[in-house]
Formats: C-alpha cells, sequence, structure tokens
C-alpha cells in the first residue's frame, strides 16, 4: 500500500495556516493552491509527506513542504512540525515610505505643501 495521504484542506487547517476548514476549502477550490507545481481546484486532493504546497497568505506567497500528517489541529508548537517553510524570506518594506516619523507636519509644513502643490500646477 501507498503512503498515507489526506485531504488538502484538512491538512491546510490542522497545520494552523486557516483558521477554519472551510476557509481552506475555499482556497483550494478557488484556484489559488499549488500542489507540486499544479493548480489544485478539489479540496479533497490528497496529499503527503514530501508535497510542496503554494498558496497565499495575507500579503505573501507561502512555499511549505509537508513533513508529517497530523493526527488532530493541536496548538502551533504542535502544528509547526508537520511542516518545513520553504518561503523565501523578503525584504521588509515601510508601508509608507513618505511617512518619517515625525507625526502630522506643522502648519508651516503644510503651507509649504500646498504652495507646493499649486507651482506645480
Amino acid at each position: 500500500m501507498d503512503q498515507a495521504k489526506l485531504r488538502i484542506d484538512k491538512w491546510l487547517w490542522q497545520a494552523r495556516f486557516f483558521k477554519t476548514r472551510s476557509l481552506a476549502a475555499k482556497q483550494v477550490s478557488g484556484g489559488h493552491v499549488r500542489l507540486n507545481g499544479n493548480r489544485v481546484l478539489k479540496p479533497a486532493q490528497a496529499v503527503g509527506p514530501g508535497d510542496v504546497l503554494t498558496f497565499p497568505q495575507a500579503r505573501t506567497v507561502r512555499v511549505v513542504k509537508v513533513e508529517a500528517l497530523g493526527d488532530r489541529r493541536g496548538p502551533a508548537s504542535e502544528a509547526q512540525t508537520l511542516y518545513s517553510d520553504l518561503t523565501p524570506k523578503q525584504e521588509v518594506r515601510p508601508t509608507n515610505p513618505g511617512f518619517e516619523g515625525k507625526g502630522r507636519p506643522t502648519k508651516k509644513d503644510r503651507r509649504a505643501i500646498d504652495l507646493s502643490r499649486r507651482l506645480d500646477d
């Protein structure tokens, strides 16, 4: 017999990538998850140890390798043993590049900004 397999939506939920199993299933059915480079459209697709999953999470694309299949949705420390993270490290970009941490501009600064905008027109 072949090695053990588990539904992809159930594994993503057990590994704590999604809060609910239905959210995981929705990502898979929406075509947002790739299994070994191939797009998966069915939440019942089986995954096993050695498979590589690629999916979006928040504002980043996660790449994880399935290391083990879980028995239950346990604590985060237990869930982290189910996979190894292959996501490439990205440089941290500030969310607002114009903000220098000085807070709100002063009245004098706002007048200068307004004047520069009028001159550009």
